[in-house]
């Protein structure tokens, strides 16, 4: 039986492509100079340190534009509050993946409610959808596709 996965990934090694350009960008950018302006990956964040806080808007401006270069999806990010204290500026912005349990719950009612002829069933941080026809699995990608979520999907391991 035809299935395939949905899931919320990020590529860790383009990540971390991404964040060593956009160091490379503030060390080269005049504005930046003597800004003591970084970013640092944790496992689940970037941390933008500088001394004011238009520098922090700046930055967040570099690193999108240094994710988008990439060809990732920039609805991974999620920034908080930019905290500023002790001539210290920073923004922790947090990285979405995988697929929490409300969202896979949205997912598998929209997919029961659009009446094409698939099953959605929750697997842990993915959703896996089986269907007896091919047609009817890429049919229900494309109307994945066309449904905008605020995290970025990608439709894996399709097996016939």
């Amino acid at each position: 039986m035809p299935s395939f996965d949905i899931k919320s990934e990020i590529d860790k090694h383009e990540l971390t492509n991404v964040v060593d350009q956009a160091n490379r960008v503030l060390k080269n950018r005049f504005d930046f100079k003597d800004a003591d302006a970084e970013f640092k990956l944790n496992d689940n964040s970037i941390l933008l340190t500088a001394k004011e806080d238009f520098h922090i808007k700046q930055m967040s401006s570099v690193l999108q534009e240094a994710i988008t270069k990439r060809k990732m999806d920039i609805r991974i990010l999620k920034p908080g509050k930019v905290e500023v204290a002790n001539n210290t500026a920073r923004q922790t912005i947090d990285l979405q993946e995988g697929i929490d349990r409300e969202l896979a719950k949205n997912i598998t009612t929209f997919i029961k409610q659009s009446k094409i002829k698939v099953q959605a069933a929750i697997q842990g941080d993915s959703v896996r959808i089986t269907g007896k026809k091919r047609d009817e699995l890429q049919q229900t990608i494309q109307l994945m596709k066309d449904k905008k979520y605020d995290v970025p999907l990608q439709f894996d391991n399709f097996r016939d």
